[in-house]
């Protein structure tokens, strides 16, 4: 049951409720709710009925009847100057609550002003949080304590805090301690509700006056523009507030530990990100800096800032992704990390849903693809596997994701790495296999092997096992539009299955799967229908060290040494200026390391799919024509003979003939 309103009387002896039944945590509505009259106190226990705000969590009826036989003393008997003891009467409640205000299933929530004119706060607006449960009353407590710590840099606390001012606290008429907080109205509608509107994206711009000033804060110069621009700048605006704020509480050794989109909200004053309450601020030094306790004390740092970053993850996902604030499709996204996968294939895991969804291109797809792809790239950072991995507020403040144009940001070598395979999948995703995007898909290519930073044995072992999707190769491709073969075959997806036969050597099970549809009847240009079937090819290979020559032209003989070599070809495009400093070495060497494949014996299987399945000439030239039209490395296994780039999302393998394979990491269980 949710709260929609509430109308009290000059005496607070008289409130009017009204009810809902929407749940306004997860959506918004401007109701005519049914409304309920009847005698109630809101500061005195509650026999019968009450108001109470929606929540995530119900109290069960055990709990209710321990918190009602526990009373938490009233605390701060020693008046601070920053932390006001307020009554009752210093207060007019209003008739309204806002939808963004709801609490827990232990909390009552009323807006009310002040109207104590010796207040400093006279005539100011708050919220008073009534808080029933022995817990609720010590997240108040807690929030009181993390006021005390964090007013040594005031202005800070007020710019990214939901201010607390104070409390009230008297005993009942059933002996228990009534407890509620105060603290500052900072607008309507928290992040989430911010997200569900229709016209979020104007209006939140409206709300936050963005002009060239306000832009600068994030390295632009420019307001307006196309939506996707618009939509990346908010973004900006909101995630360097919000990093901002948290790395506020980590510097003081405070950890959030409640970082969700509406516990998060916009104040239209200073337009600033307000990062709640912090009931559930937690220390990061549980003993104090003890010299004993030194070791578990940075454990539990790392682990608590680990698991704030990760909820900043979150809210930036789904920011950016609208498609994640359906409950379905974010439980899915949780269970792909949850299930241990690594956060840098979250776009090949999550681009089925954002294609299906958007009837053109998707706009957080955009985003994150912007500045080769270095949204993608904070995402994984943020929601890393291994926490001691993820980044921290420092280093995301300094991402180029969330730094504009005008401000020039050096990336470090994994961020080039990230945005030569990013741009590399992009071009790749196009199928317009042009001489201009063959050339530069091979360029970036030959960047990426030789900013390989994984070339021993001992890394590939470890990151190449796992399912990898083909996605282009440099060596010769032959389609079906300006051919006549005896069957029509479309090639579907093709996968290469890596997996270790033991972990006492090096040897490794190659299996290449090809899915493909032979098309029947004349209407194949138009209707991509037909019979489906697959093709399994198996192989073991031994992993080895390995050097990977570049030959000099003038070692070269015959038609070879008609036109530039790749080395000097390499060499002169590392040579322009801004790949002169990510390159590792001054002048290009000879050779560079791979991991040498070296092969066994292949075994073929196919599997055609009635009526085909009988017909053994025709099941002949579609093995014919698939042959054709695939890479002739993923056929016969045995013609890989080296790796020369890998990571924990892209592939990069060499065939006999000097082609190279690129692969991305294939998940397993998509978003259906």
């Amino acid at each position: 049951m949710a709260l929609f309103g509430i109308v009290s009387s000059p005496t607070l002896d008289r409130v009017e409720v009204a009810y809902g039944s929407a749940n306004l945590l997860t959506k918004l509505n401007r109701p005519s709710p049914k409304r309920f009259v009847g005698k109630y106190s809101p500061w005195t226990h509650r026999h019968s009925w009450g108001v109470r705000c929606s929540g995530p969590k119900n109290v069960s009826l055990v709990e209710s009847k321990e918190n009602s036989r526990r009373s938490v003393p009233v605390f701060l008997e020693e008046e601070s100057g920053h932390v006001l003891r307020f009554k009752i009467s210093d207060f007019k409640i209003l008739d309204r609550v806002s939808a963004g205000l709801g609490g827990r299933a232990d909390e009552v929530v009323f807006e009310a002003v002040v109207k104590d004119t010796k207040s400093p706060l006279y005539n100011t607006g708050v919220v008073l949080r009534r808080l029933s449960s022995a817990q609720a009353q010590r997240r108040g407590i807690r929030a009181i304590e993390v006021l005390k710590k964090l007013l040594r840099r005031r202005l800070m606390y007020h710019s990214y805090s939901m201010q607390v001012h104070g409390y009230i606290s008297s005993a009942t008429s059933s002996g228990r301690d009534s407890f509620t907080l105060v603290h500052g109205y900072h607008g309507s509608f928290s992040l989430r509700h911010w997200l569900q509107q229709s016209d979020w994206l104007p209006t939140l711009e409206a709300t936050l006056a963005l002009n060239e000033e306000s832009v600068r804060r994030v390295g632009d110069d420019t307001v307006g523009g196309p939506e996707v621009s618009r939509q990346l700048r908010l973004i900006r605006i909101l995630m360097r507030d919000l990093l901002i704020g948290v790395n506020y509480l980590h510097s003081h050794g405070l950890a959030h530990t409640e970082l969700r989109l509406e516990n998060v909200h916009i104040s239209p004053v200073d337009r600033h990100v307000k990062v709640g309450i912090l009931g559930n601020a937690a220390d990061f030094y549980k003993d104090g800096l003890n010299s004993n306790t030194l070791d578990n004390n940075i454990d539990r740092r790392q682990m608590m800032i680990a698991f704030d970053m990760r909820c900043v993850g979150f809210m930036m996902a789904k920011m950016v992704l609208r498609e994640l604030m359906d409950p379905v499709i974010f439980t899915k996204f949780k269970s792909f990390l949850k299930e241990g996968n690594d956060p840098s294939c979250l776009r090949e895991f999550l681009l089925p849903i954002l294609d299906r969804n958007s009837p053109s291109v998707n706009a957080g797809l955009q985003i994150l693809d912007r500045n080769w792809g270095a949204g993608w790239n904070l995402l994984s950072l943020l929601l890393a596997t291994n926490a001691s991995r993820r980044i921290s507020c420092l280093d995301a403040l300094r991402h180029p994701f969330l730094c504009g144009p005008r401000w020039r940001v050096v990336p470090s070598m994994d961020i080039i790495r990230w945005g030569l395979g990013s741009t590399a999948v992009r071009i790749s995703e196009e199928y317009i296999y042009r001489h201009p995007q063959r050339s530069r898909l091979a360029y970036f290519i030959e960047l990426m092997e030789v900013l390989n930073s994984h070339s021993k044995p001992k890394n590939w072992l470890e990151l190449l096992p796992g399912k990898w999707r083909l996605l282009y190769c440099t060596g010769k491709h032959i389609g079906l539009t300006l051919r006549q073969p005896p069957v029509r075959v479309l090639i579907g997806d093709v996968h290469l299955t890596v997996s270790r036969t033991s972990q006492l050597n090096t040897n490794l099970s190659f299996a290449s799967d090809i899915s493909f549809t032979v098309m029947m009847g004349q209407s194949w240009p138009h209707e991509k229908t037909g019979v489906n079937g697959k093709l399994q090819v198996n192989s073991l290979f031994g992993l080895a060290a390995g050097r990977r020559l570049y030959i000099k032209e003038e070692e070269t003989t015959g038609k070879f040494s008609s036109g530039p070599s790749t080395q000097d070809s390499l060499a002169q495009k590392l040579s322009v200026m801004r790949w002169r400093k990510a390159v590792p070495f001054k002048e290009f060497p000879t050779s560079l390391s791979v991991a040498k494949l070296i092969s066994s014996d292949i075994e073929v299987t196919m599997n055609l799919g009635e009526p085909l399945q009988e017909n053994v000439d025709t099941a002949k030239d579609v093995l014919q024509e698939i042959r054709i039209q695939i890479p002739p490395e993923m056929f016969d296994l045995s013609k890989l003979v080296c790796g020369t780039y890998v990571d924990s999302r892209l592939l990069v393998l060499r065939g006999v003939n000097g082609s190279a394979l690129l692969f991305t990491r294939s998940c397993l269980d998509g978003l259906r």
